[in-house]
């Protein structure tokens, strides 16, 4: 049997304990494998071994990137919360009437949640969580808190030019906003058995969706 020297082995190690190539590319990819996990099984049933299985690396260097379950968790939450809000900025308000920038604000919004929902579950998983991961996030919200913002300078042009009556809150606007997007795709299983129609993004989901905006742009109208 062959002995390795110990100046044989030591590049050996030092190869191991090299820091990983390609970080940013690397987490990115961990935190899309967590995304998928974590929105299809909750915090608790989702497992850091599937997450290393499905980026073909160890739980060793998932740790190595983000130091437990939870912290994989948290930078999932606050990557899909930044997408949307990210999305929404793009969404080139400034030069539109504001009941047409609202119109755009919450078909926008309707849109993303049928195509997004990994996003709406994870939101769900968070709520029954009672929000315990979320509120130990520092980032999330000054995160979150660009739509306030948007929304609140639309309704001040609307307020400003008579379409909308005064004294809105845009906090409970997006509020309402995303709970009549957000049952679309949360309820559409349970609402589809009990009254037989197809929800999610089967069915009618142009009539829906134009049902909802009317819905918000009559609140903010004045009487």
């Amino acid at each position: 049997m062959s002995l390795i020297s110990s100046a044989e082995a030591q590049p050996a190690r030092g190869a191991a304990m090299r820091k990983p190539k390609a970080p940013v590319a690397n987490r990115a990819r961990i935190v899309k494998a967590a995304l998928d996990e974590f929105a299809a099984r909750g915090f608790k049933g989702a497992s850091m071994d599937a997450i290393a299985a499905r980026t073909h690396t160890t739980r060793a260097l998932i740790n190595y990137y983000f130091g437990g379950k939870e912290q994989v968790y948290l930078a999932v939450l606050e990557h899909v919360y930044a997408e949307i809000r990210e999305a929404e900025g793009r969404l080139d308000l400034e030069h539109l009437p504001p009941v047409a920038a609202i119109r755009r604000i919450v078909q926008f919004t309707f849109d993303y949640y049928l195509a997004h929902e990994g996003f709406v579950r994870l939101v769900v998983t968070e709520n029954q969580a009672k929000g315990r991961h979320l509120k130990k996030s520092r980032a999330m919200r000054t995160l979150n808190r660009p739509i306030i913002d948007t929304l609140a300078r639309v309704i001040a042009r609307g307020e400003g030019d008579g379409s909308f009556r005064p004294g809105i809150d845009p906090v409970e606007v997006h509020m309402a906003i995303a709970a009549l997007g957000m049952f679309n795709v949360t309820n559409q299983h349970t609402f589809s058995a009990i009254f037989q129609r197809d929800m999610g993004a089967r069915g009618d989901v142009r009539r829906r969706r134009e049902m909802v905006t009317e819905i918000i742009l009559r609140y903010l109208s004045k009487p």
